[in-house]
């Protein structure tokens, strides 16, 4: 009589295993990297917003007064300069404009993170009205003289890429 085999021998499910453990090994890192970077472009929209509210009372106070704000006047027009994630926002005049800068705190994820002190993401306009993000230094569309953010540019939103 001849018995049929019904299941798997021990070595080949070791092997399934094995398999499944080589699988897994690969496909874990870049995954938790997509799943990092997702979560500190979540926390640079934040700065991204707090920016965006500081624009209007600035170019405002250029408009008016046909100068940038000191630090104290800045501090005396914008209520919110801190978030979850944003330590500080930081306004600098430079010579042909003006920049205001997001620095992230160190409970942000270690993508907004160098060297253990946090990221910049800069903002900077000429006029007061036209804003440019991060880097752009070009003489006839950025803002010459800013000093450059350094958000790593996967974790920039789309309007600084």
């Amino acid at each position: 009589m001849e018995q049929y085999q019904k299941g798997l021998t021990l070595i080949e499910s070791m092997m399934i295993f094995a398999f499944i453990g080589i699988l897994v090994t690969i496909a874990i890192p870049p995954a938790y990297q997509l799943y990092e970077d997702s979560i500190a472009r979540e926390q640079v929209t934040e700065a991204v917003n707090l920016l965006d509210n500081v624009k209007r009372p600035v170019s405002g106070f250029y408009a008016e007064n046909k100068r940038w704000p000191t630090k104290a006047e800045f501090d005396n027009l914008v209520g919110t300069q801190t978030g979850k994630y944003v330590a500080s926002l930081a306004p600098k005049t430079l010579a042909n404009g003006f920049q205001l800068t997001a620095t992230f705190k160190n409970g942000a994820t270690p993508g907004l993170l160098k060297d253990g002190a946090g990221r910049t993401l800069v903002v900077a306009t000429t006029d007061g009205v036209t804003w440019v993000c991060n880097d752009n230094m070009d003489a006839a569309t950025g803002v010459p003289g800013l000093i450059a953010g350094t958000v790593l540019p996967q974790h920039r939103p789309t309007v600084c890429k």
